[in-house]
């Protein structure tokens, strides 16, 4: 395909070169004595230019027809940290939003490479190639799937989503803490919508049956490649309420009814700390409460030999003991298909606290959230003595952090703000170093390292 490209090139600039040098010498005889040396200079130095840049296309082009696909993909992710400079140049939240265009137009290098087979694994039925995924709050509005999965995350998660549009709260709402790898924001559920949002990811899903219909009908083995409802990878939908609702359980409702569809898992958010009186949500009869009326609202809807989506919960790493004691008494007495630990903190961990920006009000996410959010994904792995598959989210940047969520207990894990720093080629490093440090301590697959530091 590198070669053809090539050529086709060559013969582009080639038959530009044969239009370009005829130009000049229509001109040159009919032109006046006096401006034939002028036109002459010019020609001369067009033919200069175009020799060199056929140079240039020649040595590119028989180049690149003999690199393989693996290391030319690995350039392109490489090369993406050369833009990494002018996002910071940026406002936080200006440099996010063209972020989520460049995703949705696929703007971005898309991973060809296969995932380490040791990175794989299954999931509430579900294969996962690897077990890195982008949190909620990147994507928020389901704008760019295709784009994020592309890049070579095991999974995805779109949202939060409010049932009703909201603005969220007043700008400027993102800080960047860049010395101490951090992010504060306030947003709080910034949102288009249900509505909106189930129109893309319909969309979306029409769009990959098509494609799989046509797989279907060219490939003689009739095997057509597994993901999720979103196609290569698996796809979550986080859920949350309007800031103004006066009936939390209805709007979890609603965004199943509308949007489980879609989802290959579904979350619960009740651990934002920009919504007034979402955590209280948390406490355990009100999460009780409130579980079981999404799960029942999930399974009184028809679904076919998959069965519903998974449900999960996504918690705050702000908790006490009795908390979290609480939080697991409800997971396995409704039998949760998972939690997720956790969201930002409303703390102001060292070295934060000595930054200008600590007094904002928001949650904190970032390298500075990495011990606390891990050593609560301990504690419930403990306490839910490895019943419930956990996704460790907070401060993960390497992957090393990655493993160390691992060995703390959590299948999956997510990654945002170190994303949000480092871009696209940060995703094959996380994942090459998960499968080093894997490799070195002697584990088969990530599902044997899963809860070490806890037998």
């Amino acid at each position: 395909m590198a070669a053809w490209s090539s050529r086709k090139l060559l013969r582009d600039v080639f038959l530009k070169r044969a239009v370009f040098n005829r130009i000049p010498t229509v001109r040159a005889f009919s032109s006046s004595p006096q401006n034939a040396p002028k036109i002459g200079y010019y020609s001369k130095k067009g033919r200069l230019l175009t020799g060199a840049t056929l140079g240039l296309v020649i040595a590119g082009g028989a180049y690149v027809s003999t690199v393989d696909e693996a290391t030319f993909c690995g350039w392109l992710f490489s090369a993406t940290k050369l833009v990494n400079p002018f996002f910071a140049l940026m406002d936080a939240e200006v440099a996010h939003r063209l972020a989520v265009s460049a995703a949705a137009r696929c703007w971005v290098p898309r991973e060809k490479r296969p995932d380490p087979p040791i990175l794989g694994l299954e999931v509430w039925g579900r294969k996962f190639s690897n077990p890195v995924g982008l949190a909620a709050g990147f994507d928020k509005n389901a704008e760019a799937v295709d784009g994020l999965l592309g890049l070579g995350f095991g999974f995805v998660e779109v949202g939060s989503v409010t049932p009703v549009p909201q603005d969220g709260n007043p700008k400027p709402r993102m800080f960047r803490l860049r010395n101490e790898g951090a992010v504060i924001n306030r947003c709080g559920f910034n949102s288009e919508g249900i509505v909106a949002v189930a129109k893309r990811l319909g969309a979306q899903h029409g769009k990959r049956k098509l494609d799989e219909t046509s797989s279907t009908s060219t490939n003689s083995n009739n095997e057509v490649k597994h993901g999720g409802k979103a196609g290569p990878g698996i796809l979550g939908v986080n859920l949350g309420k309007n800031k103004t609702s006066e009936d939390s359980a209805a709007d979890y409702v609603q965004g199943v009814h509308t949007l489980s569809q879609f989802a290959d898992y579904l979350v619960i958010n009740v651990s934002s700390p920009n919504t007034p009186g979402l955590r209280m949500l948390q406490g355990r009869k009100q999460l009780k409460d409130l579980v079981k009326k999404v799960q029942a609202a999930r399974d009184e809807m028809q679904w076919g030999e998959e069965g519903p989506p998974p449900l999960l919960v996504k918690i705050a790493p702000d908790l006490s003991k009795e908390d979290l004691e609480d939080i697991a008494a409800v997971a396995l007495a409704l039998h949760l298909d998972g939690l997720i630990i956790s969201n930002t903190t409303i703390s102001r961990p060292d070295p934060v606290k000595n930054n200008p920006l600590a007094s904002e009000t928001g949650g904190l996410s970032g390298k500075p959230l990495f011990n606390l959010s891990t050593n609560i994904l301990k504690e419930m792995y403990i306490l839910t003595r490895g019943r419930i598959p956990l996704i460790g989210c907070g401060g993960i940047s390497s992957g090393e952090d990655a493993y160390q969520k691992v060995r703390a207990g959590a299948t999956l894990v997510q990654l945002y703000t170190a994303f949000a720093y480092g871009g696209p080629a940060l995703i094959p490093q996380i994942k090459a170093e998960l499968a080093a440090c894997l490799e070195r301590d002697g584990f088969k697959s990530i599902l044997d390292a899963v809860g070490a530091d806890c037998r």
